[in-house]
């Protein structure tokens, strides 16, 4: 069987989905291939099921990139708001839980609903269960092989993600036709994506496995992140470390401060003045959780036993140090597994930031997850799926 069409997409994930509907809704023909049993699989996932579909914040300085300018141009032509207005003609409500991330009100699947409809409805088409093989350019058109089939295309839309979860089906395709037609890969690693550690820490953090606390975190260079930590079995997790990883590389410490906002030097001047008596062990005791309380008291700088009265100016300068600047050096992180999204990927130096076509050749485009453009956790990924979609759909259209 072969059949012709004017735009194939390959991947039926936010981005393959969002540019497929917007490409229907102006008359094009156009298919959808994936190889998963369902469309949207990370959509579905996404917000605990409720999925965080954007981010009202959204701006370029939410993302990181070899090139930090490539992505502002399509996230100023398709903003936030304006997949807002399309998910409330859908009839779908949602809600701001926290820093601007917007949840549906209704399950994931409602927006999966949505985008899968938006595609077939003015006649576009989705076909699943179905793997890609050889691709090839031949007189002016794409020639796909897939298990259904060979696929003629004029133009072809690669939308099939990162690395990150391979559960999921996740895999390198995208970076394989993008060698074949001569791109370059900036190198991939795990973000959004706990820390593990070795030895003792990996010993006290399991031991503190459920315990969370607000902090500022940073590493490689990059922001502070105000946002929740949570220990595990494994080590450290929660947004806050999510954030951090985007930015972490091997070897290189995470940066925590344990009281945000907090002027604790002062804090701890006042209660020795009003409260002399107190051991620094119970004045920790009244600042953090129990389990964490014990564990920072354990620390061989922190003098526990000692009495308020009796620190040194020197051991409240260390003490206020010590919680505002404790550093631990990750051995690693969860890897792909857990990974929300893919750091690294297409060079965006071989893409055109109005249109994400390559410049190597004319009728391929690149989009969503694959193309190396990585947002901060929080909706920030999404949205450029639906921005890069749709400047690409624009093109095409």
């Amino acid at each position: 069987m072969s059949e012709r069409v004017d735009t194939l997409i390959l991947g039926a994930g936010a981005a393959g989905l969002f540019c497929g509907g917007r490409l229907a809704e102006r008359g094009a023909d156009v298919l959808v291939l994936d190889h998963a049993r369902r469309p949207a699989e990370k959509v579905r996932i996404s917000g605990g099921g409720r999925c965080n579909f954007t981010n009202i914040h959204t701006s370029p300085a939410n993302f990181i990139s070899a090139n930090r300018h490539f992505a502002k141009s399509a996230l100023a032509r398709y903003g936030p708001w304006d997949f807002c207005d399309r998910v409330a003609q859908r009839g779908i409500t949602w809600h701001e839980k926290t820093l601007g991330q917007l949840f549906c009100d209704q399950k994931s699947g409602a927006i999966i609903d949505m985008l899968v409809d938006e595609l077939t409805a003015p006649g576009g088409r989705m076909r699943l269960e179905t793997s890609i093989g050889e691709i090839a350019h031949r007189d002016g058109r794409f020639e796909v092989t897939t298990s259904n089939g060979l696929v003629s295309a004029a133009n072809l839309v690669v939308a099939t993600g990162g690395l990150s979860i391979p559960k999921m089906g996740a895999s390198g395709l995208a970076y394989d036709i993008a060698r074949q037609f001569g791109h370059d890969i900036i190198p991939t690693r795990p973000a959004l994506v706990p820390f593990t550690f070795s030895g003792e820490l990996k010993d006290a953090f399991s031991e503190l496995s459920g315990v969370s606390c607000m902090v500022d975190a940073k590493a490689g260079g990059g922001p502070d992140f105000h946002e929740a930590m949570l220990f595990t079995h494994r080590g450290l997790s929660g947004p806050a470390m999510l954030q951090a990883s985007t930015y972490w590389r091997e070897s290189q410490p995470v940066e925590i401060d344990l009281a945000p906002g907090d002027p604790v030097l002062e804090d701890l001047r006042a209660a020795r003045e009003n409260q002399p008596r107190t051991s620094v062990s119970s004045w920790l005791g009244k600042r953090f959780p129990a389990r964490l309380a014990s564990y920072i008291a354990s620390w061989p700088t922190m003098p526990a036993n000692k009495q308020l009265a009796q620190l040194s100016k020197g051991e409240m300068d260390d003490i206020a140090l010590t919680l505002k600047k404790w550093r631990v050096v990750p051995v690693g992180t969860e890897g792909w597994r857990t990974a929300e999204v893919t750091s690294g990927g297409i060079d965006t130096d071989g893409l055109s930031s109005q249109t994400m076509e390559s410049r190597n050749q004319p009728g391929l485009y690149f989009i969503g997850e694959c193309v190396d453009v990585t947002g901060w956790l929080g909706g920030y990924n999404f949205q450029w799926a639906w921005a890069s979609a749709d400047a690409c759909a624009k093109a095409i259209a």
